[in-house]
């Protein structure tokens, strides 16, 4: 099982699906890793509720037809001649719509990472990880309820997912390979989630959206870093032929995102809404928007893709035989001597501080009320 599922390390054994009975052997409930007490032990400290004002104010007015989500130079169509085909009195409207479709990806995105962790929950051995994935599993939840409440608000419902997320979240749910669901989701989705709301964070107009990304990333900062520890403990000691095949199914991934994870294809659905055809707004957008200009945008430390290289490179997975996929857009020397620090660390730890106090202002208001509830009579 080992050599099968590439575990090197105990905290990450598994068993099939269906093995049930080897959760209840007895022996298994005192192997428990201290591999991830720490990432546990701080799960209520990074606490809140997406439905409780005290965290997040849904009602923050905003409106889509008159202002932005995100500002013009981030939005591609803005900057084209796709723009040319909508009305002046629309384009704000029509790139608030194109914001729909990041948020939906974003929120399939998310159920994929609950549906994942929790997937993880039957077949990790470690009692430690597994209650890990537990974890996981219910901060996601409430990612994708709080991703779905800004889109009904905003919106009123979400878009379907696109093919290329749609196909890759299927696989990395579904697998029987932990490799893939650990690389696939901890790191490459995980990655390209830290940098799209270190993006957001930094650039949206929307109050509530800012918030709304500040405080699952306080979140997703430790999700990421469940991936960190299994690359430490698993990368080095992978033989030839095992890391060969972590990063050839790592690459082909990045170049499927990297390609197709939000083209004009991917987008139709918006574009037929206001009479456009995609096929002409790909053209379009290549027109205006060469190589050159994709690799100007890598340089910007939050660019999701350049956040998913450096992750990857950091972890051991990039090796010299695959590093010119990935250095036809990047400087891989200037990442490799970038610290392991992600955009949007500083964002999940000033969250934290945050979170700690309104959390403990509200354990006080608990305390207070039980205190004062009337014993009942015998």
């Amino acid at each position: 099982m080992a050599s099968t599922q590439i575990t090197y390390d105990a905290a990450y054994d598994t068993v099939a699906p269906d093995d049930f009975p080897a959760m209840m052997a007895v022996p298994r409930y005192g192997r428990r890793s201290t591999a991830f007490d720490s990432i546990i032990s701080q799960t209520h400290d990074h606490f809140w509720d997406p439905l409780d004002k005290a965290y997040i104010d849904f009602d923050t007015p905003f409106d889509i037809d008159r202002q932005l989500i995100m500002p013009e130079s981030q939005t591609l169509e803005l900057n084209c001649a796709v723009v040319d085909k909508v009305p002046a009195g629309q384009r704000v409207r029509f790139a608030n719509d194109l914001m729909l479709f990041s948020m939906s990806s974003i929120l399939h995105g998310e159920q994929g990472a609950l549906s994942l962790s929790a997937s993880l929950c039957h077949i990790l051995l470690d009692p430690g990880a597994q209650e890990y994935a537990a974890n996981q599993a219910r901060e996601e939840a409430r990612h994708v309820a709080g991703f779905t409440r800004y889109i009904g608000l905003r919106w009123g419902e979400p878009l379907p997912v696109g093919a290329t997320v749609g196909k890759l979240l299927t696989e990395l749910v579904t697998t029987t390979e932990v490799y893939r669901k650990i690389v696939g989701m901890q790191m490459l989705v995980e990655g390209l989630a830290m940098g799209a709301f270190a993006t957001l964070n930094a650039q949206t107009n929307d109050p509530v959206l800012r918030r709304l990304v500040q405080l699952v990333m306080s979140d997703e900062a430790f999700h990421h870093r469940f991936g960190r520890i299994w690359a430490q403990r698993t990368i080095g000691n992978l033989t030839p032929e095992e890391h060969q095949r972590v990063e050839d199914w790592t690459a082909e991934v990045f170049q499927v995102l990297f390609f197709n994870l939000i083209n004009a294809e991917q987008k139709k659905a918006v574009y037929e809404k206001y009479g456009i055809d995609w096929q002409w707004a790909r053209d379009a957008l290549k027109e205006a928007f060469s190589d050159d200009d994709r690799r100007a945008r890598m340089q910007d430390n939050t660019n999701i893709f350049r956040v998913l290289i450096k992750t990857l490179l950091h972890a051991g997975i990039i090796s010299d035989r695959t590093k010119p996929l990935y250095a036809v857009w990047v400087d891989m020397k200037e990442l490799a001597g970038e610290s392991e620090e992600m955009p949007g660390d500083i964002v999940a730890e000033e969250m934290m501080v945050l979170l700690r106090d309104i959390n403990a202002k509200r354990r006080r208001i608990v305390s207070k009320d039980i205190a004062a509830a009337p014993v009942a009579a015998e």
